[in-house]
């Protein structure tokens, strides 16, 4: 377990010495998150990572944002070819034409379920009964990769025409939204969220 400054705080292993990734961790990470706005980050976010770590994504988290319009679902949903190519030519972002193709088709259909559910938030929490499941890890070791929540998510993501939603990103996101609470149980922020 990490340790920091006098106050000897132990907290989950995976930051390392990455002080970007401790202050995710210690202040967003398993956090629920009710907002819509702040659900579609992390969905774009999580369809960026497919494939690569989550710190090098957090690393370009700026960029994201300015290249996505802050994340405006509703901007993104309105992007078109030469939004696509100017995306594709930015240095900045993980410049991965399915996976920005994938953001602008999912923010379509996120507006989708806004509309059919009354927002993302009340669809998104059904799949774990509206509140976060908060799960005993001691160690990193039994952290699964997928779940049935998640596999269900995936696969109504899937039915309602998201790109890059499988099992795994959805457990991604599930633990980046606080619905599931996956710190390991000698971590300062389980107990703060449990």
């Amino acid at each position: 377990m990490k340790k920091l400054n006098s106050k000897e705080l132990v907290r989950c292993p995976w930051p390392k010495d990455d002080l970007l990734m401790i202050d995710y961790h210690d202040k967003e990470w398993g956090v629920p998150v009710h907002r819509d706005e702040k659900i579609f980050q992390f969905l774009v976010l999580e369809g960026m990572q497919a494939g690569l770590s989550w710190s090098t994504i957090l690393h370009k988290r700026e960029n994201f944002r300015r290249a996505f319009d802050n994340f405006d679902v509703e901007k993104v949903a309105r992007y078109d070819g030469r939004k696509i190519r100017s995306l594709l030519s930015d240095k900045g972002i993980i410049r991965n034409r399915l996976k920005i193709e994938a953001a602008v088709n999912n923010a379509r259909q996120f507006i989708k379920v806004m509309e059919d559910f009354g927002s993302f938030d009340k669809y998104v929490w059904r799949f774990v009964d509206g509140k976060p499941i908060v799960n005993v890890w001691k160690t990193l070791k039994g952290l699964p990769a997928s779940t049935k929540e998640s596999d269900a998510m995936s696969k109504d993501l899937k039915e309602r025409g998201f790109k890059f939603v499988g099992t795994t990103i959805c457990y991604a996101h599930m633990q980046a939204t606080g619905m599931v609470n996956d710190h390991v149980t000698s971590c300062f922020r389980y107990r703060e969220l449990k």
